[in-house]
């Protein structure tokens, strides 16, 4: 009973620990960490995406957009503030992923914007998506929902995304 017992235990830990894996991304060099969206409400338009990217080789990479089942368009933007007025714009030339460096795109930064969205996003679903990179290639990912105001992944907060 008690070797029965360990058995079950050890292989809950297993599957648990290879679902949490589950949701990190590799293409080459780069590692695509935890790729998450927030919910939106019916209607919306747009919706933003956040993840992390690792580059581990010894060569740059850049991010330069995707493709996803959700959206007519998947382009890299930025968020910044000057002068106390708060812009965004697309980054047509991607973002560039030096070697042994970690690139966070999130909210108020770099991120993913889905652009002429097909349908709503609700939370807990995850939306199956493409990114590409100029030397890299392309890795299909699965973004994770989260609430309309997270954020970060797994968090509600405030301060929505919001269409722009």
């Amino acid at each position: 009973m008690n070797r029965t017992r360990s058995a079950l235990v050890a292989l809950a830990l297993t599957l648990s620990g290879s679902a949490a894996l589950a949701h990190d991304f590799t293409v080459g060099p780069l590692k695509i960490g935890h790729p998450w969206t927030r919910a939106t409400p019916a209607g919306a338009k747009v919706a933003g995406g956040y993840l992390s990217i690792q580059n581990t080789g010894s060569a740059a990479d850049k991010f330069t957009g995707g493709s996803s089942e959700i959206a007519g368009r998947v382009e890299v933007h930025e968020m910044s503030v000057k002068d106390g007025i708060m812009t965004m714009r697309p980054l047509d030339a991607g973002v560039e992923i030096k070697p042994g460096e970690k690139v966070e795109l999130k909210p108020g930064g770099f991120h993913i914007m889905f652009l002429d969205l097909k349908r709503q996003l609700k939370q807990g679903e995850k939306v199956k998506s493409t990114l590409t990179f100029e030397k890299a290639g392309s890795v299909e990912v699965e973004f994770v929902v989260d609430a309309v105001g997270a954020r970060s992944s797994g968090e509600a907060g405030a301060a929505a995304h919001g269409t722009h």
